[in-house]
């Protein structure tokens, strides 16, 4: 019933710049914090940023300065600006949502690819 979809990536040059988006859809009482995820090949998934719906924000020292994370909390959605793309941001990034129905309930996107090229 409650679904996550991310879309927005692609291939790009290194120093250039992707947007991705995630939506939340389906019925739900509310949706708490949001964030994303990424994972290259051959290591453990780890943190990019995450947003609470009062606009908390969290980022790893990684991304800090290059990528914005935002929302929009009437269209249940969840924005990742990367910008100054390095070859090291290669991987699948993936939305994850707490949203609350009768429980609180983590859900995780399948992933949008992201390849960066030198």
């Amino acid at each position: 019933q409650v679904q996550v979809e991310e879309s927005g990536g692609g291939l790009v040059q290194a120093g250039g710049s992707l947007n991705l988006s995630c939506t939340v859809s389906g019925t739900i009482r509310s949706i708490n914090v949001m964030g994303w995820y990424r994972q290259a090949p051959g290591k453990q998934r780890e943190l990019v940023a995450t947003i609470t719906p009062g606009g908390r924000i969290n980022y790893d020292d990684s991304v800090k300065g290059r990528f914005t994370i935002s929302r929009n909390n009437v269209r249940e959605t969840v924005y990742l600006q990367m910008n100054s793309l390095k070859s090291e941001d290669t991987g699948v990034y993936y939305c994850n949502a707490l949203v609350l129905l009768f429980r609180p309930l983590e859900l995780w996107g399948q992933g949008t690819l992201v390849t960066v090229s030198s």
